[in-house]
């Protein structure tokens, strides 16, 4: 089975026997480093660029597999899946499922992937935080429910991109002598993109602008860490509206209560980890906050090892959300 996670900032894939122990230290792994692209003609998600980056790293991770050996399911987790993914949808399925041999394909939302890499079969809400952000819950007998993950122009609040952007803004509020700047978050981004004067010609005509203002987001962090009021002050807010989103998702599910998990890279950064906990504890006391089980690829491996085994997924089925496909769909769908 081949579980593949596709994130604002690379493409990670993994291929593991489909009764496998269950984490990722069993599994061969290799990363793209290749955002998702997003393309007018294919009205979001380019399905045509993703599958020349996706079929050359499957088939890399399958060489050398046992004689006799075959890929028997397939699961893809994409960021905007649910609002950029119809390319995707009417697309990818057909010659992934021809290029692998795949017999059943799973098609979800990186937010789905990310709740089930995190929860497991368990109800509840998952924010999944790196470059954007969404907050994704369900609850037994129900669908699933997500809030925000709207993309950089409109949402993502409290995310990489979100946060990165808010300290170049500060920072460059600084070198103008504006209220509101931070000569610490100014020379950050001096060290890390040069004369900020470049900055726009740098970032505006890239299509991973999303991505590279992330890479940001931990000078952020560590200014905050090391006393600068302005980036304590981003970082306090980024915790809010992740506290806010997460806090949709669990009223919208009827879970006054959750299982929390807090799960992605942005999450690895400590000051904004703990801001999101304490403004947690006030929006949503009574959530019960665990430790993700693992990443959104770990949840892109469990829904394929189930799809290889049962003809029913544990979770509910929701497209664009969450789709399982068989190969015939696959067929028809590429059609």
């Amino acid at each position: 089975m081949v579980g593949v996670d596709v994130g604002g900032s690379g493409i990670r894939v993994a291929l593991a026997p489909a009764r496998w122990p269950g984490g990722l230290a069993g599994a061969r792994t290799t990363e793209v480093a290749a955002a998702a692209r997003v393309s007018p003609a294919a009205g979001g998600q380019d399905a045509e660029a993703l599958l020349g980056r996706l079929l050359p790293a499957i088939d890399g991770l399958a060489a050398g597999l046992p004689p006799g050996a075959r890929i028997g399911a397939v699961a893809v987790g994409a960021t905007g899946m649910a609002l950029l993914g119809r390319d995707l949808a009417a697309r990818l399925p057909g010659p992934l499922a021809r290029a692998t041999g795949a017999r059943r394909l799973v098609l979800a939302g990186d937010a789905v992937t990310a709740h089930v890499g995190a929860l497991g079969t368990d109800a509840g809400v998952t924010v999944a935080g790196g470059t954007g952000l969404v907050a994704t819950g369900h609850r037994p007998g129900g669908g699933w429910r997500r809030a925000d993950g709207w993309g950089q122009l409109l949402g993502d609040c409290g995310s990489g991109g979100w946060l990165g952007r808010a300290g170049l803004e500060a920072a460059l509020r600084a070198y103008d002598g504006r209220t509101g700047g931070s000569p610490a978050l100014l020379a950050a981004a001096e060290r890390r993109y040069g004369p900020v004067t470049g900055l726009p010609a740098a970032l505006q005509p890239r299509p991973d602008r999303a991505a590279l203002l992330a890479e940001f987001s931990p000078d952020v962090a560590a200014a905050a860490k090391d006393g600068c009021a302005v980036a304590a002050g981003l970082v306090g807010r980024a915790g809010e509206e992740i506290a806010a989103t997460a806090t949709a998702v669990a009223t919208a599910t009827g879970l006054p209560a959750p299982h929390l998990a807090l799960t992605g890279g942005l999450f690895r950064l400590d000051p904004l980890r703990l801001a999101a906990r304490r403004a947690l504890a006030d929006s949503l006391p009574g959530a019960r906050l665990r430790d993700p089980d693992g990443p959104p690829l770990l949840g892109a491996l469990r829904l394929a090892a189930s799809a290889a085994l049962s003809p029913d997924l544990p979770w509910p089925l929701d497209p664009p959300l969450l789709d399982l496909l068989d190969h015939l769909d696959s067929d028809r769908r590429s059609r």
